[in-house]
């Protein structure tokens, strides 16, 4: 099944799982990349890790627990792969799996109650020796772009209640108890990607979406003017600039904005960078994740705002 997944437009995905292409640098004398292939002796295949979402589990959060389990490995997620769907043998039903990349951080393999082996390959030979064709869609999806690249997610904040329910000036709206709970349920996701400095907004609703994750890495929330909506509508060659300055490098960054200047800003960094962006609706607690090779976007990924209430889909 090279090329387009199989799909029966009669039958809907109902069964969804998620995995990732785990990746480290190569060793020394042959350099490049290597990418974990993993054995599994119920099926007698090899593989990328993946499995089913847990009851509530996001599809970032299941990669990254399924990397772990069947293979020992931290990892860090980076750019979406696209998903494959397929049939379930006997059954009217399709599989569904999100796949993201995943470089190796830290543990070593053993063997556990799924999988058996685990080899590393070059990117050259990792091919012959996948069981499945829609494992190999995923490692061309990988290999079009460079391996390693800096991610900065930006985050559309989470719900603050009607504006003219407020009695106020509206920079001091706050998050209502469900924008508090997406800013928690944020927490987990925003750290499978690396999360480690935070910036936002000054609107308190902003600025609060982010405190979940702020404490729990213990960092400092930097306040971001020229981002909030009248710093942008006032100033948005400026806002743009301070965009690009916000650029990371090999530092995960989450800048957290506003419904009526992140679909602006995302319009003018792809249009700069040449990047054609998937279907997003920007609705809140939404996340883009952006790629960046050398200073340039080169990906960009759209999480929708359900993913910090369970029910996730990546547009």
């Amino acid at each position: 099944m090279d090329g387009a997944p199989i799909w029966d437009p009669r039958v809907r995905a109902n069964i969804h799982a998620a995995g990732a292409l785990l990746w480290r640098r190569g060793a020394k004398k042959r350099g490049g990349v290597e990418i974990a292939v993993v054995h599994r002796p119920k099926y007698q295949d090899w593989s990328l890790p993946k499995g089913k979402l847990d009851p509530g589990e996001t599809p970032v959060l299941a990669a990254v627990r399924e990397v772990r389990e069947e293979t020992g490995i931290d990892s860090r997620l980076g750019r979406y792969l696209g998903h494959v769907t397929y049939p379930i043998p006997g059954h009217r039903k399709l599989k569904r799996v999100d796949y993201w990349a995943a470089q190796a951080t830290a543990g070593e393999f053993a063997a556990n109650s799924e999988v058996d082996l685990l080899r590393w390959y070059p990117l050259d030979r990792v091919m012959d020796e996948l069981s499945y064709p829609m494992d190999r869609q995923v490692v061309r999806a990988f290999s079009r772009l460079p391996a390693a690249t800096d991610t900065l997610l930006l985050v559309r904040h989470a719900k603050a209640g009607r504006r003219e329910r407020f009695d106020g000036p509206d920079d001091q709206r706050p998050l209502e108890p469900a924008g508090r709970e997406q800013a928690r349920g944020l927490v987990p996701n925003l750290l499978a990607f690396g999360a480690a400095e935070v910036y936002s907004a000054d609107p308190l609703r902003c600025v609060q979406t982010v405190e979940p994750l702020a404490d729990k890495l213990g960092a400092e929330i930097h306040r971001e003017p020229l981002l909030s909506e009248t710093g942008y509508a006032a100033a948005p060659k400026k806002a743009r600039e301070r965009a690009l300055e916000l650029i990371p490098d090999g530092t995960v960054r989450v800048v957290c904005s506003q419904g009526k200047v992140i679909p602006d800003l995302m319009r003018w960094w792809a249009e700069r960078d040449g990047v054609t962006l998937p279907p997003a609706r920007n609705r809140k607690g939404s996340v883009w994740v952006l790629s960046f090779h050398q200073g340039a976007m080169v990906a960009a990924d759209h999480l929708d705002r359900s993913l910090s209430t369970g029910v996730v889909k990546a547009d």
